[in-house]
């Protein structure tokens, strides 16, 4: 352990932990990244359609109600649209120099499409969601 804590401090990259077996794989790097975004995209994919959900079963009473529907159901099909360019990025051999202007195209629209889809979120938000703490305290005490 002290020979490790003295490699990194001392910043001698022999240390074993840090050694890499040989040149890095683009490819592997690549297709791990798009792993990593594709689940981050699930999980906002869910958290939208529960939403959605939530949205739907207040009703169009809800003040925000259409703008709510339209700004989610937005996010969510942006949200399938760079699920499927990732799909795409993944397929291509980043080896191959004739495919690099392609797939830089590629990569610059799905990092613009989830620019958007972050900014639609931040509008969801700002709406909210659940109705108001007392006109839902004022239901039970109805139905109570």
């Amino acid at each position: 352990m002290e020979k490790l804590l003295r490699d990194i401090y001392t910043g001698d990259k022999t240390s074993q932990w840090f050694q890499r077996n040989g040149p890095m794989n683009i490819n592997h790097y690549a297709n791990k990244k798009s792993a990593a975004e594709s689940m981050l995209d699930i999980a906002l994919l869910m958290a939208n359609a529960s939403q959605l959900k939530a949205v739907m079963e207040q009703g169009p009473s809800f003040s925000f109600y259409v703008p709510l529907i339209v700004l989610i159901s937005l996010s969510l099909i942006l949200q399938v649209m760079v699920g499927v360019l990732l799909i795409f990025l993944v397929k291509y051999d980043l080896n191959n120099p004739a495919k690099h202007g392609r797939l830089d195209f590629l990569n610059n629209l799905a990092t613009g499409l989830v620019f958007i889809i972050v900014v639609v979120n931040i509008f969801i938000t700002a709406f909210g969601v659940q109705k108001p703490v007392a006109e839902s305290v004022s239901r039970q005490n109805e139905h109570g």
